[in-house]
This record gives C-alpha cells, sequence and structure tokens, in this order.
C-alpha cells in the first residue's frame, strides 16, 4: 500500500500544534525530536520533521506529499503548491514596524528609507503594489533591533503579540499581510484518495474545536422558539421527559454563537443546560 508522506516543523512556534493536530486525527506516532523521519503505526503516514523554510519545496518537489506550514513561508519561497485546508493556528501578522519617535507618519513617507526583514520577497512585493521606493535590507535572525543599531530605518516582521515590538521600542505602522498554518499538497494530489481520507480527518478535528455539544431541558410549549436559537448540525434531536409538557433538546452549536445565544434560551424557558466539548465531527 502506498504511504504518504507530511513534512511539518521539527521545532518551532508550529510544531506543537502540528503535532496536536495530527495525533487528534487519531494518528499513532512517536515524536522523535532527534529524527527526522517519524512513522504513523495505524496510517499509511510518514511525518519528516523539517525545517519550515524546507517543507513547501519538499512539497513542491514530491519528496513530501503534504506539509504544515505558515502562509509567510509559502509566500516567501515562491512555490507551487496546493493550498487544502487552513487550519486556524500560528496566526500572526507581517507588518512594517517603525520606531515610537519616527517621523513616518503615511506609506508614502518609506520612500528613501531603509527596512530590515527576513522576508525580502513578500516585503518588495508590497512595497511595489504601494509604488514604493525603499532599501530593503535582509537581515538573519532578530531584526526588531536593527533600527536601535542605526542599521534601518523601519523594520518587517511577524507580529503575534506585539510583545517583542514594543520591548524594542517599536511601533506596528503598516499591515503587509496576514498568516496561518495551513495544509498543503503538491499541485494535482488533491485527489488523491488517501489525501482526501487525511484532509476529512483533520476537517472533523477542526469542526469539533469550534463548536459545542449542547443538552438543555425546556417545555414543550416553547419548544420552537428554543430550536430557533439551536441550528445543530443537520437539526437538533429533541427527546421526551419523564416529567409531562418538557422535553431533552441535545445539539451542536459554535461556541461563539452560544454564549451570545444563552440568556435568550433562558428567556425561553430551557433549564438545566449542560455544554461539553466535541472529540471530532465528521460530516
Amino acid at each position: 500500500m502506498k504511504t504518504l508522506k507530511i513534512a511539518i516543523q521539527k521545532s518551532g512556534r508550529l510544531n506543537e500544534k502540528s503535532v496536536e493536530l495530527l495525533k487528534n486525527c487519531g494518528l499513532s506516532f512517536e515524536n522523535y525530536k532527534s529524527s527526522l523521519i517519524s512513522p504513523v503505526s495505524n496510517f499509511p503516514l510518514e511525518i519528516l520533521f523539517l525545517r519550515d523554510d524546507d517543507i513547501p519545496e519538499y512539497v513542491q518537489d514530491g519528496i513530501a506529499d503534504l506539509g504544515i506550514v505558515g502562509e509567510n513561508v509559502i509566500q516567501e519561497t515562491e512555490v507551487k503548491v496546493s493550498y487544502l485546508q487552513k487550519l486556524g493556528f500560528g496566526k500572526c501578522s507581517l507588518k512594517v514596524a517603525i520606531t515610537n519617535n519616527s517621523d513616518i507618519e503615511q506609506l508614502s513617507d518609506l520612500n528613501g528609507k531603509s527596512i530590515a526583514t527576513t522576508y525580502p520577497v513578500i516585503l518588495g512585493k508590497f512595497l511595489q503594489k504601494n509604488s514604493i521606493d525603499a532599501d530593503i535590507r535582509t537581515i538573519s535572525g532578530s531584526v526588531e533591533i536593527s533600527p536601535g543599531l542605526g542599521l534601518a530605518d523601519a523594520i518587517c516582521d511577524l507580529v503575534s503579540t506585539g510583545g517583542t515590538l514594543k520591548s524594542n521600542g517599536l511601533k506596528a505602522f503598516a499591515d503587509v499581510m496576514s498568516s496561518e498554518a495551513v495544509l498543503i499538497g503538491r499541485k494535482g494530489s488533491e485527489n488523491d484518495i488517501l489525501i482526501q481520507e487525511l484532509i476529512q480527518r483533520i476537517q472533523s478535528v477542526l469542526r469539533a474545536k469550534e463548536t459545542k455539544y449542547v443538552v438543555l431541558n425546556a417545555p414543550s410549549a416553547n419548544l420552537a422558539e428554543v430550536l430557533a436559537l439551536l441550528p445543530g448540525v443537520k437539526s437538533p434531536s429533541v427527546v421526551p421527559l419523564a416529567e409531562e409538557g418538557w422535553v431533552a433538546v441535545h445539539t451542536v452549536i459554535p461556541e461563539r454563537d452560544f454564549w451570545d445565544r444563552i440568556s435568550q434560551l433562558k428567556q425561553a424557558g430551557a433549564q438545566g443546560i449542560v455544554v461539553m466539548p466535541i472529540e471530532k465531527i465528521i460530516l
């Protein structure tokens, strides 16, 4: 039987979440920190642990069938791969940042300035799109110290919380792109049966993270009003209770919607509301 290969980050901000996602998909493997390959014992899959910059090229060249990597890395390496699924973690933004006392007030003020970055390709396209002529200075490592050392007037780097910028006397100035972890595949491999099966597992885990299983009791007379607030995956399940005139309602609802509707549910007579996590949802 064919064995798929999926490349994930060996170390760094996406490693832990990538491993967690694959294990939540029911895949059994060891996360060998000192090894490049880890076989999955219950699915025809091998996991390659690589540098994130290498993952897109490994997928493009067919060394790996799939990869989990940040969108920023794909854009910077300019490889030709297929986006198969956004994964909802590793979210960050690539931003231009300036010093707190900078005289730069609008994008056009970047003309003639120098910008330090580890993403020269993405930054170059951004500057070209906005008709800005600036000097891009490619730096490996921490670019946040560049303005303080007089190496650049501004920087372009990934920002998650903004804490690193603040500690270096910088502030975000312009958004270049948003990024999150994505599942990628080789061009033309989207219809592979094994790949589709793995994508289905991943999607079931992602759906479960966004939803909650809700059970509540409600007066039969108010059932229509309660059901209007609880759409469910297909439709809620309604079970008569031993006490006449009452029913139990079972449903699945996006967590973000539930907290907005809980007061409305209580006003409709809902009682004994129980909210439980879901492991997987398969449509």
